[in-house]
């Protein structure tokens, strides 16, 4: 949108404050994004720290990837610009359930460190933690849960990061756990024990 367009606009505060949602669900809301190659594992740790923050009585989200991209971001393409408008909607909408008092688990490869970035900005510092899923290459592609490596080692697929398009990783993530040495189980106790 345009800052002239813009200049119309004003945030809407809401009548009801974070503090007393917070307060009326006993919790503190929140963003965890998970970033990784494809295949490190977002998906399933994320599905799994929904189940466990549900069955503990938190509400919790998971805004994954491929939904987001058949419905909100359904216009955007996978050049980087899309990929970045993609991260920066996400964000957004991340920082809306964080601040409704919600826990918002975002799982995508978010593979350029300035939408990452931007992402972030959305929620304040102390609510948004970005989770490294570090897992080598070979790892993920021999995981291949969509078999979308081979199609873009045989070219089927352009623009595929970690083959054709470059992931940047995290440099100062809140944390960084190797999905190729421990178990989702003990993936998802790291990040409630850090984060929740």
């Amino acid at each position: 949108m345009s800052d002239e367009m813009n200049k119309n606009l004003t945030w809407s505060e809401s009548d009801v404050p974070r503090e007393l949602r917070e307060r009326k669900t006993g919790q503190r809301g929140c963003v965890i994004w998970l970033t990784g190659l494809s295949g490190a594992g977002k998906s399933t740790i994320a599905r799994e720290l929904e189940r466990v923050l549900i069955d503990t009585g938190r509400m919790a989200y998971v805004l994954d990837g491929d939904n987001i991209r058949l419905g909100l971001c359904s216009d955007l393409g996978f050049s980087s610009e899309d990929r970045d408008e993609n991260i920066r909607r996400v964000g957004e909408v991340a920082a809306l359930f964080a601040d409704a008092g919600m826990v918002a688990i975002a799982a995508f490869i978010s593979p350029f460190a300035k939408a990452r970035t931007s992402a972030a900005e959305a929620t304040p510092e102390e609510r948004f933690f970005e989770v490294y899923l570090d897992a080598p290459l070979e790892v993920c592609e021999r995981r291949d849960p969509k078999g979308l490596y081979k199609k873009a080692r045989n070219g089927e697929i352009a623009d595929f990061t970690g083959i054709t398009s470059p992931y940047e990783a995290p440099s100062n993530p809140a944390f960084r756990i190797d999905t190729s040495k421990i178990s989702v189980r003990e993936a998802v106790a790291m990040i409630l024990e850090k984060v929740i």
